[in-house]
């Protein structure tokens, strides 16, 4: 039996408990591996099967371990503050979006960075402890901080969530107020450290283990209806067999990335691991998109209105794969390319 085995089987309770979710999550910081250090496949399975059966969980997990690497890979930078220890019994986040009109900056007082302005996309920041966010420095750059978030100058709006998928996980604005930080890696290290390309790769695991659950539901409703009398037709086995080549090559590309980081070979002959995680983020992008496409046209109307879990999964997942940028990452992919950062 899998030393993980027991962890997996107190997911499905812990489902739509954000508490239970952010104990577990403290809990796989604590003993996962992390992406870089020779276990990244483990990582990003383990990632996978929470998604598989529960794509929130997995929303509250890939943060948290994304913080605790970062915080891990800051350690070994030579910057300016000391990276705080990684954290053992709080729970973190990571906010490194962007939007309009909001904006975060980092200052120094005296000998303390702190924040002042807001944050937008911050999931769960009223429940976590604490976050690594970027903000913007006064050399034009930006720059991660770790940052408690119970600090009184902190201040959590409640998000008007009318989503249907993630709705324990809102995401909103969070204000700061004169809030003391700690810097991480200095300016421009944040996106520049191969572990950003990881951590993007580590979030496509999960959109790919929710998937892997949509096309169990898809098998598991022909499997059903067959025994009931109703054996599938050949477009239900066509769609099933399309599913299970695209769900195949996906995984694949994910193994085989996973290799690569941990042999150092990725980055190597003039790639960048950017690009690369570009690549794979599309490609599963592409396999959720198809496998979810596949499943809702073949199992028509009733299991949406009448299958919580299969309902909750489809709307998860389709809302979760949404971090995609879909043709805007590729064409960023497109401009890595045209420079010669390809393998072709």
């Amino acid at each position: 039996m899998s030393p993980w085995s027991s962890f997996l089987r107190a997911v499905p309770d812990a489902a739509g408990d954000v508490t239970a979710l952010l104990a577990l999550a403290v809990e796989a910081g604590e003993t996962w591996p992390r992406p870089g250090e020779g276990r990244t496949q483990l990582l990003w399975e383990l990632l996978a099967s929470v998604a598989a059966i529960d794509v929130a969980a997995a929303r509250v997990l890939e943060p948290h371990m994304d913080a605790i690497a970062i915080l891990s890979q800051a350690a070994g930078t030579d910057t300016a503050d000391q990276p705080p220890g990684e954290g053992v019994g709080a729970s973190w986040g990571v906010f490194a979006a962007e939007a309009p009109g909001v904006s975060l900056r980092a200052s120094r007082d005296g000998g303390t960075v702190v924040l002042d302005g807001a944050k937008p996309w911050c999931s769960l920041a009223a429940s976590l402890d604490r976050a690594v966010i970027t903000a913007h420095t006064d050399d034009g750059g930006r720059a991660a901080f770790a940052v408690d978030l119970r600090h009184p100058g902190v201040r959590c709006e409640e998000p008007a969530w009318v989503a249907r998928g993630l709705r324990e996980i809102p995401s909103g604005t969070v204000h700061f107020d004169h809030v003391p930080a700690v810097a991480l890696g200095g300016t421009g290290w944040y996106h520049s450290r191969p572990g950003f390309a990881w951590g993007g790769v580590g979030v496509a695991a999960c959109w790919l283990g929710g998937a892997v659950g949509v096309a169990r539901d898809f098998r598991a409703g022909l499997l059903a209806g067959a025994d009931a009398g109703r054996e599938p037709d050949q477009v239900a086995l066509a769609a099933l067999g399309e599913v299970d080549r695209t769900l195949t090559a996906a995984m694949q590309y994910l193994v085989r990335t996973a290799a690569r980081i941990d042999d150092g070979s990725l980055g190597a002959h003039g790639q960048s691991s950017w690009s690369e995680a570009q690549r794979v983020r599309g490609t599963v992008a592409s396999a959720v998109e198809r496998v979810l496409h596949l499943v809702l046209s073949n199992r028509g109307p009733a299991p949406l209105a009448f299958d919580e879990r299969y309902a909750k999964r489809t709307a998860d997942l389709g809302l979760y794969v949404r971090q995609h940028h879909g043709s805007r990452d590729d064409a960023q992919l497109g401009r890595l390319t045209l420079k010669g950062d390809c393998p072709w």
